[in-house]
């Protein structure tokens, strides 16, 4: 039986080890954007660098979005 009687959970996040890596990923995506734009602006043009961050800035969103509907940043 689980606690709460919640049921258990299945599927792609059933591990802790899964949740966590989503969680660092998400935290890499959001606070590495700044990062990515400045790395691709030495090497790359200015546009290349902007939708390089804003593309890592939305990944980041919509994998937290995803982690608060299935309950695993609550």
């Amino acid at each position: 039986m689980t606690e709460g009687n919640q049921p258990a959970k299945t599927g792609f996040t059933s591990s802790k080890y899964v949740r966590m890596l989503l969680v660092i990923l998400t935290a890499l995506f959001l606070f590495g954007a700044p990062y990515v734009m400045y790395v691709f602006y030495r090497a790359h043009h200015w546009t290349i660098s902007v939708i390089g961050s804003f593309g890592s800035i939305v990944l980041g969103l919509l994998l937290m979005w995803y982690l608060v509907r299935a309950k695993i940043i609550t």
